[in-house]
């Protein structure tokens, strides 16, 4: 099979990551895989993984002309079997051109936490959570399967050593240690990772604890003010943040406690770390045979009531911070959860299935479905492209970090 691999972005980040990984181990099993993207920090990990790399072309619309033309010309030179796309753009990219002319069988795995109305009802999809699996079927017509994010459970291990990283931050053996890895953006990560920071400083007057955050993104200004004004109270360094890295695994090995979500929260716990799972609007829920049920249900991600976050968020802490039988307990048994139920082995066979399955029995395409997406993206883009909607949305932005450096949390803007 000759497979052409195709992320939304190549910025560090699980859906990326999660892409790259299953692309290799297809490769693995002998077939002929290409990875399509913008240049980006993650290009090298793809030749890392001994894959090919084609740049994308860059864009201004989205779907991209430019990439929908070059995608069908791959898909024609390199004989391309099939096109698997990783959120709703790559997936216009690969219909417009690829799909809808040259006929070429075109998959779509969406990773974020909704089902966008831009990806045509012909397309088959691969879902991240059981919730979305059957929000997504429905409203496709083409078939939706479940494969959660996978974790190369051999790479990600609990013997991977921390202590260079302890003692690389001037973390003493005394300390508690709280990491969090993950991209430091507006949308999504920000409230977290505020409620996040706000916790341990509610922690710090009573307790020798660190936390470290992990990772770059446009939010990473306010967040260290923020932490600057926390490390300022208290006197001493409380927070942290260390900027991006390509291979975190030995602050997730460091770490007491791990405070994170999705792909992330499952790295840390294949290399046996206690987590607690943060969402959005003040969701935070320790990972535990109890909530396990919930978090494959949902994905590892919430929904909160936007009001008690900091204080809930700062007693689960406290809860391990003062029990290290649980938090060893919880270590075994999230490595076990994770091997059994998200190893890349059994995903890789899994997505497998899925690709002989299209290739068995193509989707039909159709013009009415084809025009009334068009309209869909067209209206989209003259929107994202309005002087008003843009200057609200980054009036939007800005206040959103102004108001996590400022410390008034959670903000109440107008959108």
């Amino acid at each position: 099979m000759r497979l052409l691999v195709y992320p939304h972005e190549l910025v560090i980040g699980g859906s990326q990551i999660n892409a790259i990984d299953l692309a290799a181990g297809v490769a693995a099993k002998g077939h002929d895989v290409i990875v399509y993207g913008v240049p980006g920090p993650l290009e090298g990990y793809i030749l890392e993984r001994g894959l090919r790399f084609i740049p994308a072309r860059r864009m201004k619309y989205r779907p991209a002309p430019s990439r929908i033309a070059q995608l069908a010309s791959i898909a024609e030179q390199e004989r391309i079997d099939l096109i698997h796309t990783y959120e709703w753009s790559a997936c216009l990219d690969a219909y417009f051109g690829a799909a809808l002319f040259k006929r070429v069988p075109t998959l779509c795995t969406v990773l974020s936490m909704q089902v966008a109305p831009y990806i045509p009802p012909s397309t088959p999809l691969i879902m991240g959570t059981a919730e979305l699996g059957v929000e997504a079927q429905k409203r496709q017509l083409g078939d939706v399967w479940v494969l959660e994010p996978p974790i190369d459970v051999s790479r990600d291990h609990p013997e991977i050593d921390g202590k260079h990283f302890r003692f690389a931050n001037g973390i003493g053996d005394r300390d508690f240690l709280v990491v969090s890895v993950s991209r430091l953006a507006v949308d999504l990560k920000l409230d977290a990772l505020v409620r996040l920071i706000d916790a341990i400083d509610q922690l710090a007057g009573s307790a020798s604890i660190r936390l470290v955050l992990v990772g770059d993104g446009p939010a990473r200004g306010s967040l260290e003010a923020r932490a600057a004004a926390v490390n300022n109270r208290h006197g001493r360094t409380v927070v942290t943040l260390t900027g991006a890295d390509l291979d975190p695994r030995k602050a997730y090995a460091a770490a007491d406690v791990v405070v994170g979500m999705g792909s992330s929260a499952l790295r840390a716990l294949a290399i046996g770390r206690p987590l607690v799972v943060q969402g959005e609007r003040a969701f935070s829920q320790t990972f535990e045979p109890t909530t396990s049920g919930l978090f494959l249900s949902q994905g590892f991600y919430g929904l909160g009531d936007d009001v008690t976050g900091v204080e809930i968020l700062a007693s689960q802490i406290a809860d391990l911070m003062v029990d290290p039988e649980k938090r060893e307990r919880l270590g075994k048994f999230g490595r076990e959860f994770v091997c059994r139920r998200f190893s890349l082995d059994r995903a890789v066979d899994v997505q497998l299935e899925i690709y002989h399955s299209i290739l068995d029995r193509p989707p039909s395409l159709g013009r009415i479905e084809a025009l009334r997406v068009a309209a869909l993206a067209l209206a989209l883009e003259v929107k994202n492209h309005n002087p008003l909607v843009k200057r609200e949305r980054n009036t939007f932005e800005a206040v959103m970090l102004a108001t996590a450096k400022a410390g008034n949390w959670p903000p109440r803007p107008s959108r």
